[in-house]
Protein backbone atom coordinates (compact mmCIF):
# COMPACT_ATOMS: atom_id res chain seq x y z
CA UNK A 1 0.00 0.00 0.00
CA UNK A 2 2.63 2.51 1.17
CA UNK A 3 6.38 2.10 0.81
CA UNK A 4 8.81 4.79 1.94
CA UNK A 5 12.52 4.40 1.15
CA UNK A 6 15.27 6.67 2.51
CA UNK A 7 12.93 9.66 2.60
CA UNK A 8 14.45 13.03 3.45
CA UNK A 9 12.86 16.46 3.72
CA UNK A 10 14.91 19.63 4.12
CA UNK A 11 13.38 23.07 4.60
CA UNK A 12 15.48 26.09 3.71
CA UNK A 13 15.14 29.51 5.30
CA UNK A 14 17.81 31.66 3.74
CA UNK A 15 21.11 30.03 4.61
CA UNK A 16 19.57 27.93 7.37
CA UNK A 17 18.57 24.35 6.58
CA UNK A 18 16.28 22.28 8.78
CA UNK A 19 16.16 18.54 8.15
CA UNK A 20 12.61 17.57 9.03
CA UNK A 21 12.95 13.92 7.92
CA UNK A 22 16.19 11.93 7.94
CA UNK A 23 16.35 8.82 5.75
CA UNK A 24 12.97 7.45 6.79
CA UNK A 25 12.07 3.95 5.59
CA UNK A 26 8.91 2.04 6.46
CA UNK A 27 5.84 0.48 4.89
CA UNK A 28 2.11 0.16 5.50
CA UNK A 29 0.31 -2.92 4.20
CA UNK A 30 -3.38 -2.98 3.20
CA UNK A 31 -5.71 -3.17 6.18
CA UNK A 32 -3.34 -1.70 8.77
CA UNK A 33 -4.34 0.93 11.34
CA UNK A 34 -1.22 2.90 12.24
CA UNK A 35 -0.76 5.69 14.78
CA UNK A 36 2.10 8.14 14.19
CA UNK A 37 3.29 9.86 17.37
CA UNK A 38 5.99 12.30 18.40
CA UNK A 39 6.56 15.71 19.96
CA UNK A 40 5.99 18.92 18.04
CA UNK A 41 8.72 19.27 15.42
CA UNK A 42 9.49 15.54 15.36
CA UNK A 43 8.61 15.16 11.67
CA UNK A 44 5.23 13.44 11.88
CA UNK A 45 3.27 16.28 10.22
CA UNK A 46 5.88 16.57 7.48
CA UNK A 47 5.52 12.84 6.85
CA UNK A 48 1.72 13.12 6.65
CA UNK A 49 1.95 16.00 4.17
CA UNK A 50 4.18 13.89 1.94
CA UNK A 51 1.96 10.80 2.30
CA UNK A 52 -1.03 12.97 1.37
CA UNK A 53 0.74 14.37 -1.71
CA UNK A 54 0.51 17.86 -0.23
CA UNK A 55 4.30 18.22 -0.18
CA UNK A 56 7.28 16.60 -1.87
CA UNK A 57 10.31 14.98 -0.32
CA UNK A 58 13.78 16.40 -0.92
CA UNK A 59 15.11 12.93 -1.67
CA UNK A 60 14.12 9.30 -1.35
CA UNK A 61 11.10 7.43 -2.70
CA UNK A 62 7.42 7.19 -1.86
CA UNK A 63 5.29 4.48 -3.50
CA UNK A 64 1.50 4.42 -3.13
CA UNK A 65 -0.20 1.36 -4.65
CA UNK A 66 3.12 0.68 -6.46
CA UNK A 67 3.06 4.15 -8.08
CA UNK A 68 6.21 6.24 -7.60
CA UNK A 69 4.66 9.43 -6.23
CA UNK A 70 8.03 11.20 -6.25
CA UNK A 71 8.05 11.31 -10.05
CA UNK A 72 4.51 12.64 -10.63
CA UNK A 73 3.61 16.11 -11.88
CA UNK A 74 1.35 18.45 -9.92
CA UNK A 75 -1.78 17.62 -11.94
CA UNK A 76 -1.22 13.91 -11.38
CA UNK A 77 -0.70 14.51 -7.66
CA UNK A 78 -4.02 16.35 -7.48
CA UNK A 79 -5.74 13.38 -9.10
CA UNK A 80 -4.08 10.97 -6.65
CA UNK A 81 -5.20 13.14 -3.71
CA UNK A 82 -8.81 13.14 -4.86
CA UNK A 83 -9.17 9.49 -5.85
CA UNK A 84 -6.73 7.50 -3.71
CA UNK A 85 -6.44 9.44 -0.43
CA UNK A 86 -9.09 10.42 2.11
CA UNK A 87 -8.23 13.22 4.54
CA UNK A 88 -9.61 13.83 8.04
CA UNK A 89 -8.33 16.94 9.83
CA UNK A 90 -8.44 18.20 13.40
CA UNK A 91 -10.33 21.34 12.33
CA UNK A 92 -12.92 19.38 10.28
CA UNK A 93 -12.50 21.76 7.27
CA UNK A 94 -16.20 21.80 6.42
CA UNK A 95 -17.67 24.62 4.32
CA UNK A 96 -20.05 26.50 6.66
CA UNK A 97 -22.67 27.46 4.05
CA UNK A 98 -23.12 23.88 2.82
CA UNK A 99 -25.16 21.13 4.44
CA UNK A 100 -23.53 17.93 5.67
CA UNK A 101 -24.75 16.21 2.49
CA UNK A 102 -23.31 18.94 0.24
CA UNK A 103 -19.98 18.86 2.10
CA UNK A 104 -19.71 15.12 1.53
CA UNK A 105 -20.54 15.57 -2.16
CA UNK A 106 -17.58 17.91 -2.79
CA UNK A 107 -14.87 15.33 -3.64
CA UNK A 108 -17.22 13.74 -6.16
CA UNK A 109 -17.82 17.07 -7.89
CA UNK A 110 -14.08 17.29 -8.49
CA UNK A 111 -14.11 13.67 -9.67
CA UNK A 112 -16.77 14.55 -12.26
CA UNK A 113 -19.67 12.43 -10.95
CA UNK A 114 -23.20 13.41 -11.92
CA UNK A 115 -25.56 14.94 -9.35
CA UNK A 116 -27.78 11.89 -8.79
CA UNK A 117 -24.84 9.56 -8.22
CA UNK A 118 -23.13 12.11 -5.97
CA UNK A 119 -26.20 12.46 -3.79
CA UNK A 120 -26.76 8.71 -3.49
CA UNK A 121 -23.14 8.02 -2.53
CA UNK A 122 -23.06 10.94 -0.08
CA UNK A 123 -26.23 9.70 1.63
CA UNK A 124 -24.75 6.22 1.97
CA UNK A 125 -21.52 7.63 3.41
CA UNK A 126 -23.42 9.68 6.00
CA UNK A 127 -25.52 6.65 6.86
CA UNK A 128 -22.30 4.71 7.39
CA UNK A 129 -21.15 7.16 10.09
CA UNK A 130 -24.59 7.39 11.70
CA UNK A 131 -25.63 10.82 10.46
CA UNK A 132 -28.56 10.09 8.14
CA UNK A 133 -30.88 12.23 10.25
CA UNK A 134 -28.52 15.24 10.18
CA UNK A 135 -27.59 15.31 6.49
CA UNK A 136 -29.46 18.55 5.79
CA UNK A 137 -27.93 20.41 8.74
CA UNK A 138 -25.11 22.91 8.30
CA UNK A 139 -21.90 22.65 10.35
CA UNK A 140 -22.99 25.29 12.90
CA UNK A 141 -25.96 23.05 13.71
CA UNK A 142 -23.76 20.04 14.50
CA UNK A 143 -21.67 19.06 17.53
CA UNK A 144 -17.91 18.60 17.23
CA UNK A 145 -18.25 14.82 17.03
CA UNK A 146 -20.94 15.13 14.36
CA UNK A 147 -18.76 17.51 12.32
CA UNK A 148 -15.93 15.00 12.44
CA UNK A 149 -18.28 12.24 11.31
CA UNK A 150 -19.23 14.39 8.31
CA UNK A 151 -15.52 14.85 7.60
CA UNK A 152 -14.99 11.08 7.76
CA UNK A 153 -17.91 10.48 5.40
CA UNK A 154 -16.43 13.03 2.98
CA UNK A 155 -13.03 11.32 3.20
CA UNK A 156 -14.55 7.92 2.41
CA UNK A 157 -16.96 8.84 -0.36
CA UNK A 158 -14.55 8.20 -3.25
CA UNK A 159 -13.47 4.83 -1.76
CA UNK A 160 -9.83 5.89 -1.30
CA UNK A 161 -6.94 3.44 -0.98
CA UNK A 162 -5.92 4.99 2.32
CA UNK A 163 -7.38 7.26 4.98
CA UNK A 164 -5.03 9.85 6.51
CA UNK A 165 -6.19 11.39 9.79
CA UNK A 166 -4.30 14.31 11.37
CA UNK A 167 -5.22 14.66 15.07
CA UNK A 168 -8.85 13.69 14.33
CA UNK A 169 -9.81 13.78 18.02
CA UNK A 170 -7.81 16.91 18.91
CA UNK A 171 -10.86 19.20 19.11
CA UNK A 172 -13.21 16.69 20.73
CA UNK A 173 -14.21 15.77 24.27
CA UNK A 174 -13.45 12.28 25.54
CA UNK A 175 -16.88 10.82 24.69
CA UNK A 176 -16.79 12.16 21.12
CA UNK A 177 -13.18 10.99 20.75
CA UNK A 178 -14.18 7.46 21.73
CA UNK A 179 -17.06 7.61 19.25
CA UNK A 180 -14.74 8.67 16.42
CA UNK A 181 -12.19 5.97 17.27
CA UNK A 182 -15.01 3.43 17.20
CA UNK A 183 -15.88 4.54 13.67
CA UNK A 184 -12.24 4.25 12.60
CA UNK A 185 -12.01 0.76 14.10
CA UNK A 186 -15.17 -0.35 12.31
CA UNK A 187 -13.89 1.04 9.02
CA UNK A 188 -10.58 -0.71 9.55
CA UNK A 189 -12.39 -3.98 10.26
CA UNK A 190 -14.07 -3.56 6.87
CA UNK A 191 -10.63 -3.26 5.24
CA UNK A 192 -9.94 0.50 5.20
CA UNK A 193 -6.23 1.29 5.68
CA UNK A 194 -5.72 4.15 8.15
CA UNK A 195 -2.67 6.20 9.13
CA UNK A 196 -3.38 8.62 11.98
CA UNK A 197 -1.28 11.29 13.67
CA UNK A 198 -2.06 11.75 17.35
CA UNK A 199 -0.29 13.10 20.43
CA UNK A 200 -2.65 11.26 22.77
CA UNK A 201 -1.35 7.85 23.98
CA UNK A 202 -4.84 6.61 24.87
CA UNK A 203 -6.07 7.41 21.34
CA UNK A 204 -3.08 5.60 19.85
CA UNK A 205 -3.98 2.53 21.90
CA UNK A 206 -7.08 2.14 19.71
CA UNK A 207 -4.88 1.35 16.70
CA UNK A 208 -2.91 -1.77 15.73
CA UNK A 209 0.57 -0.26 15.38
CA UNK A 210 2.40 2.78 16.77
CA UNK A 211 5.28 4.52 14.97
CA UNK A 212 7.11 7.12 17.09
CA UNK A 213 9.15 9.99 15.62
CA UNK A 214 11.86 12.08 17.26
CA UNK A 215 14.01 14.71 15.55
CA UNK A 216 13.03 13.52 12.07
CA UNK A 217 13.75 9.85 12.70
CA UNK A 218 11.72 6.78 13.65
CA UNK A 219 12.76 5.73 17.15
CA UNK A 220 10.07 3.08 17.71
CA UNK A 221 7.77 0.97 15.55
CA UNK A 222 5.76 -1.68 17.34
CA UNK A 223 2.36 -3.40 17.33
CA UNK A 224 -0.31 -2.57 19.90
CA UNK A 225 -0.56 -5.79 21.87
CA UNK A 226 -3.76 -4.99 23.74
CA UNK A 227 -5.69 -2.37 21.77
CA UNK A 228 -8.65 -0.56 23.29
CA UNK A 229 -11.73 -1.79 21.43
CA UNK A 230 -14.82 0.40 21.21
CA UNK A 231 -17.62 -2.15 21.49
CA UNK A 232 -20.44 0.04 20.28
CA UNK A 233 -19.26 1.72 17.10
CA UNK A 234 -21.73 3.66 14.98
CA UNK A 235 -21.38 1.44 11.91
Amino acid sequence: MIRIENLCKVYKNGKIEVQALKNISFSVVPGEFVAVMGASGSGKSTLMNILGCLDRSTSGSYFLDNVDISSLKDNDLALIRNLKIGFVFQAFNLLPKLTALENVELPMIYAGLKHKERKEKAMLALEKVGLSERMHHRPNELSGGQKQRVAIARALVNSPSILLADEPTGNLDSASSEEIMGIFQSLNTEGVTIVMVTHEPDVAQHTKRIVVFKDGEIISDHPVNDPIIVRRAVL
